[in-house]
């Protein structure tokens, strides 16, 4: 039986297939598009899903949308109406789309795809629900989601037993963590929906000073993690910004303009929303665990991508372990609602091991052969040299060993946001200069912004205070103290003094207060990935390196060998190796065009 899930319209629009319960193919449609967070209705990914597997739309027995589009529009003409006139002008910009095309999803949905058959709606957050539970290698467990809002839902708890999910709870809009924290995303002057990482990223360079504050003047929080937001400080509900005058008033000041200076302001602002977030799932997370007694937990919704929180959630021994869902925003929805009608609705048959997921390490997108690959070279005339897997693997280590950035570009495309070893910039951990060189060189991102280590497996508590696998780069854990550095005064240094400071034996990967967010590597789900570390690891004497996304700032991860190409062209990385291929850089045609990001860098 062949179940397509979608996800569209709001944003991280993805799609993916569900083959009798199995995962087949998971993708979204930024990926295709080159828009970043595409929002619109994933033609391409579904396409890829159906050719992927040899399928026509004739072929699709359910098609599961993430959210009901009934209930949506009942929330906003409600918050509308509550607020009148305040919001008309955002009335009238989102009005004329749900008239013409949200609201006759079936048929929009029919229509797209010629498709005759079933179109199912689980609830938005009964579809982060089942993509929390149904992946995960738990027989039975608590679940937990977390987002700005689904329809009406914010928030969501209960349990998963065999086949069976069971909501409990909830908080509803506008009273939600993840819209409080995108509210500080956007007074910290980065872009809703996309800067809530760097927020993450920016906390541990500030203090928490308006930790009181916060909870004293915009959010009432109880001790089972339940909350109300005083809405007289945020403009989501009725206008076209997060926040209002009286919060800037609160915190002294209008938000910091994109793109402008950090200062000390921002950097506490951020490092106070984090530990108000962390607090409040923490709080949620024990409730919980008394409401259900469960013994392990499953986290998703967009707020679940917070590894800092979840990292904290584990370390206080609330549940014997968590799982959380690799593409827990929006775009997982589309395989939670998939795998919904699999098991819920249809009533199969669930059955797990205990250990093993089935997530398949998230490598569920497109995939090219070295036929392919090497078309694709010779075709453009791009200089290049072909080896063997044994000779790249052996050569890459050497080139990380030599301090070259390296375009990583092997087998399947990640779901989710995280590059986990099939699209990704790969270079030495251990070199001091390779954080910034790698944020302003290759990303052309903020020089704060940390990177995120790969480390072997079975190597994984040499480096880092864990005890267990974090595959989908979503655990933040501390450096170990043998492995860290010793920095004189380090306490008296304020802000961005802080990050060129070598801190331990991998700087790289090393974050300001010694945490670094991890990604286990294993042989089962990457072994190519697993033999590059490991190969590393044998002839230079250490198992981790730097892994980011294979992209530039505000472009999504790159899907097809010419993304690959024009992101290695496009910036200062040293090496491709695509595949069984290695394309050094100082023998390629000069490359002329140049991204708004380098354009911006260069005048900077």
């Amino acid at each position: 039986m062949n179940i397509l899930g979608i996800s569209a319209f709001y944003h991280d629009s993805a799609a993916c297939l569900v083959q009798d319960g199995n995962i087949v193919s998971a993708v979204q449609e930024e990926r295709f598009t080159r828009k970043k967070h595409d929002f619109n209705f994933p033609a391409n990914a579904i396409r890829f899903c159906l050719e992927n597997s040899g399928l026509t739309v004739n072929d699709i027995d359910y098609v599961a949308f993430y959210d009901k589009p009934f209930l949506k529009f009942e929330r906003l003409l409600e918050t509308y109406l509550t607020y009148a006139p305040r919001g008309i002008k955002s009335f009238i910009k989102s009005m004329p789309l749900w008239i013409k095309q949200k609201l006759w999803m079936k048929e929009l949905i029919k229509k797209e795809l010629g498709y005759e058959g079933k179109v199912l709606f689980p609830e938005h957050h009964e579809s982060h629900a089942a993509s929390a539970f149904y992946p995960s290698p738990f027989q039975r467990s608590a679940i937990l989601t977390l987002d700005g809002v689904g329809e009406w839902t914010t928030t969501s708890f209960g349990t998963g037993k065999d086949n069976t999910i069971h909501l409990i709870a909830d908080i509803k809009y506008p009273h939600s963590l993840g819209l409080l924290y995108s509210a500080f995303t956007y007074y910290t002057g980065f872009k809703v929906n996309s800067g809530e990482y760097k927020v993450m990223g920016l906390a541990p360079y500030g203090e928490p000073k308006y930790v009181d504050l916060i909870l004293r003047e915009l959010v009432d929080l109880k001790d089972d993690g339940s909350f109300k937001m005083n809405m007289d400080y945020f403009n989501y509900n009725a206008g076209l910004t997060m926040t209002n005058e009286k919060f800037h008033k609160l915190f002294g000041g209008a938000p910091r303009k994109p793109e402008s200076e950090l200062r000390q302001r921002d950097m506490d602002l951020a490092r106070s929303v984090q530990e108000v977030t962390e607090m409040i799932m923490l709080r949620m997370a024990k409730h919980v665990k008394k409401e259900t007694g469960e013994k392990y937990l499953c986290l998703a919704g967009g707020v679940a991508l917070n590894c800092v929180a979840n990292g904290k959630i584990l370390r206080e021994n609330i549940f014997d372990d968590i799982w959380i869902q690799p593409a827990a925003g929006d775009a997982g929805g589309a395989l939670g609602a998939a795998l919904f009608v699999w098991y819920q609705y249809l009533n199969n048959e669930r059955r797990t091991d205990g250990i093993n997921d089935a997530q398949k390490g998230s490598y569920l997108g497109p995939e090219f052969s070295d036929s392919e690959i090497e078309n694709y070279l010779t075709k453009n005339n791009i200089p290049f040299t072909k080896h063997s897997e044994e000779f790249i693997i052996e050569k890459t280590a050497e080139l990380i060993n030599g301090q070259n950035v390296i375009g990583w570009f092997q087998g399947k495309m990640e779901f989710g946001p995280r590059a986990l070893g099939s699209r990704s910039i790969i270079g030495d951990a251990r070199s001091p200069e390779m954080q910034r060189k790698m944020n302003l060189k290759i990303k052309y991102r903020e020089s704060f912004r940390p990177f995120a280590p790969s480390v072997l497996y079975h190597k994984v508590a040499e480096y880092f205070e864990l005890d267990r696998p974090s595959p989908y780069m979503l655990l933040v854990a501390d450096v170990v103290k043998n492995k860290r550095k010793e920095v004189p005064n380090y306490n008296e240094l304020r802000g961005l003094e802080k990050l060129n400071t070598v801190r331990s034996e991998v700087p790289a990967v090393t974050h300001v207060d010694y945490s670094a967010r991890i990604q286990t590597v294993h042989k089962e789900t990457n072994p190519k990935y697993f033999n590059l570390l490991n190969m590393f690891n044998e002839k230079y004497g250490c198992g981790v390196i730097i892994n980011t996304s294979f992209n530039v700032r505000g472009e999504p991860i790159v899907c097809t060998p010419d993304d690959a190409y024009k992101c290695f062209m496009r910036t200062e990385m040293d090496y491709l190796v695509m595949g069984n291929f290695i394309l050094d850089k100082k023998q390629q045609p000069e490359w002329k065009e140049k991204t708004d990001w380098q354009k911006e860098f260069e005048l900077d």
